[in-house]
């Protein structure tokens, strides 16, 4: 046939012929895809001057052409070689160099065109969304898909009863502590000067469990000395509170009411500053850490930064450190102290015991450190972030509080943290510098200062919108958010996208911990607080299956999963005191706790669900699923929150999942428990068929 002959000129057949041999295919924009993994950029974290590989991949004869805008430059790429499924590109920048580079892949075929950044295959150019390179940016490789567990040291467990806080040992906040003995005892509505006993001891002697259960990384919430429960307000950063360690030398008195001057609570006195009981306690940490590390686990140090307490030796507020021996005058107590500058002080005629000074948020019991008018305050902090993950401590991190704060300007705030990452890696360069944070982090994951965040955004708040429909803390109700596929798929893409590579393949993916109510609790999708509708009401109306939905989510989800403590035992809790609850030793949910180890094996057994890449596969109300993968090993996870049982058809082609493939079952979860049953479920006409139970979670794997 002469397919120059004139088209009107043709017959019906032929017409359709000529059709069918000159039309393309149509885009199939499942197929485009490119990240930041191995496969696709290659290194993974390039330094500059490197070769720098970039791939990217489409369906099979499916594109004319593709191209790299790198730098605002488009350059085309080169079909490298195929497979059943697919073709990749590629492109070699020779020497990558030392400045931020963005790039995104333009796709031609035929008379369509489209971009693809991030958040995938979009219609338009969008810079906002294009892949970015901090050359030299490198986060720690144990860290990345590892398994955190964070412990409110005071809740955990009592291994030395010998160093627990006293009855009127001191006065906080206007009372006198309180010793509580019964460890089973819901926290106060006001709990901040309340302690149960947990310690350094405590944890140690859990080593093991944490290691059964499949931990990699303890998080510990603060340790050094400090009068409150939570240790936010910072005494002394140089010692462990030896309440947490040893007490070697305890003598003195409790305070015969407990809202006497601290001046004479000369037991607690001798307790926090006793050169002894400090260097004792010390000691305990280098022993744990040694412990940790023997078990192959690591362990990383809570930094309070932006703020200290009004109890601190800089300032002494209470006059613990007054007259004491070994200690200057405190900037609270006289005009000439060495820490005068530490503290920012609106009134120079206040001295002796000038309460004039900055607190943050206007807290005077957390006194804002003033970096900007003492260098030597500066010098003294970046010295503190290094002694720590130095010998003899060896502690292998930081996690830092509110580190946005620090500081009076955004500008003060950057250099401050880029200095502390130079100084943190230069002691110890495996060490991971992790920040608590809301909202956008990129401004501070650039490859200069942070390593990564507690990931809220892209986290901890799409999945509880979307599996409970509360806000973090219980504070709010909304159904528009339950359930709703776009709204979630929606915010894990964007907020994700604000995160380099290896910054979010090692964020901090919690489901609870000590600032938030405890997920298990907003299962029950009940709006309150501890003061306002009393504890009882937190373990009321939960649902387990609601809960293993989101724990299957957290332990496949690209990030490190971040258990805190008690959840895996079915720990409930408003937020902040009633989410301190203690853990239920003796009294565990241990389905649950078997339920943990099993998936926490899932997770470490699939390379995907380390490192691997990622693709959402279908959303719709209450239902979602994705699917994870690398080169060999591909990984479908299906969540059903809805109450009657839901079939989905899946395509799952764009994982590199040929036709015919069958897949097993490696866990289901349900609201009677969870089960590992092989079932084997074979791919039919490029799409998958799953009849999922109501409030449900299943896991599929396919190794090629």
């Amino acid at each position: 046939m002469n397919f120059n002959t004139n088209f009107g000129t043709l017959s019906g057949a032929e017409k359709n012929l000529k059709y069918a041999f000159s039309a393309r295919p149509v885009l199939n924009l499942g197929a485009l895809f490119s990240d930041g993994t191995e496969f696709y950029r290659k290194p993974e974290e390039p330094a500059a001057g490197d070769r720098l590989r970039l791939r990217f991949r489409t369906a099979i004869d499916n594109v004319e052409r593709v191209y790299l805008i790198w730098q605002g430059e488009r350059l085309e790429m080169k079909r490298s070689f195929s497979d059943k499924l697919f073709d990749y590109y590629e492109y070699i920048i020779p020497e990558l160099p030392e400045e931020m580079c963005e790039y995104c892949f333009q796709i031609k075929a035929g008379r369509i065109t489209c971009y693809y950044n991030k958040i995938g295959a979009a219609k338009d150019l969008n810079s906002y969304y294009n892949f970015q390179i901090a050359p030299g940016f490198t986060t720690p490789d144990w860290a990345k898909g590892a398994i955190f567990y964070q412990i409110f040291v005071d809740r955990f467990y009592n291994g030395d009863p010998s160093n627990d806080v006293l009855d009127n040992e001191y006065s906080y906040i206007g009372a006198g502590t309180r010793r509580i003995t019964d460890w089973g005892k819901y926290p106060d509505a006001m709990d901040v000067r309340s302690f149960y006993g947990g310690d350094l001891k405590g944890v140690m002697c859990k080593l093991d469990y944490l290691k059964d259960l499949g931990v990699d990384v303890i998080y510990l919430n603060p340790i050094f000395v400090s009068p409150s429960n939570h240790k936010y307000d910072s005494q002394d950063y140089d010692y462990v509170d030896p309440h947490y360690g040893r007490i070697v030398k305890d003598e003195g008195e409790c305070l015969s009411q407990g809202d006497a001057p601290n001046r004479e609570a000369t037991r607690y006195i001798t307790r926090v500053t006793n050169k002894e009981n400090l260097e004792a306690s010390n000691q305990l940490f280098i022993e744990l850490v040694q412990e940790v590390h023997k078990r192959g686990m690591r362990i990383i140090l809570d930094g309070v930064f932006n703020h200290c307490g009004s109890f601190n030796k800089w300032l002494d507020k209470e006059g613990i450190y007054e007259n004491q021996e070994g200690y200057e005058a405190g900037a609270y107590v006289s005009a000439d102290s060495p820490y005068r500058s530490f503290f920012k002080f609106s009134d120079p005629n206040q001295w002796p015991y000038n309460d004039t000074y900055d607190g943050w948020w206007g807290h005077d019991t957390l006194p804002k450190l003033n970096y900007e008018d003492s260098q030597k305050l500066y010098d003294y902090i970046l010295h503190i972030a290094k002694k720590w993950v130095s010998p003899p401590y060896n502690a292998d991190g930081w996690r830092l509080d509110v580190a946005a704060d620090l500081g009076h300007s955004p500008e003060f705030n950057h250099q401050f943290w880029r200095d502390f990452r130079k100084a943190v890696k230069e002691a110890n360069p495996d060490a991971i510098i992790l920040a608590e944070h809301y909202g956008d982090p990129k401004d501070w994951l650039l490859g200069d200062q942070w390593d990564t965040v507690m990931n809220y955004d892209a986290f901890m708040e799409p999945i509880t919108w979307f599996l409970t429909g509360l806000e973090k803390h219980s504070d709010e109700f909304r159904g528009d958010l339950l359930g709703n596929p776009d709204a979630f798929i929606g915010a894990l893409r964007h907020h994700m996208s604000r995160f380099h590579h290896q910054s979010l393949y090692v964020a901090m993916n919690e489901l609870s911990n000590h600032d938030h109510s405890r997920f298990l609790t907003r299962t029950n999708r009940m709006v309150g607080r501890t003061h306002t509708v009393g504890p009882e009401a937190a373990n009321q109306n939960i649902n387990k299956g609601v809960f293993r939905e989101a724990v299957v989510f957290q332990m496949t989800w690209p990030g490190a999963p971040t258990i805190y403590y008690g959840d895996e035992a079915g720990v409930c809790g408003w937020t902040d005191p009633d989410n301190r609850r203690t853990y239920p030793w003796g009294h565990e949910d241990k389905e649950l706790i078997a339920f943990h180890k099993e998936i926490i094996r899932i997770h470490k057994e699939n390379s995907a669900l380390m490192r691997g890449s990622y693709r959402f596969l279908h959303g719709s109300h209450k239902a979602v699923a994705y699917g994870r993968f690398d080169e060999t090993n591909k990984v479908i996870v299906i969540l059903n929150n809805n109450y009657e049982d839901f079939e989905l058809r899946i395509s799952v082609s764009e994982l590199g999942i040929p036709d015919g493939s069958v897949l097993t079952q490696l866990m289901l979860t349900t609201e009677d428990g969870y089960f590992l049953d092989p079932i084997a479920y074979r791919v039919a006409f490029n799409r998958l068929f799953i009849r999922m139970p109501k409030i449900s979670a299943m896991v599929l794997r396919v190794n090629l």
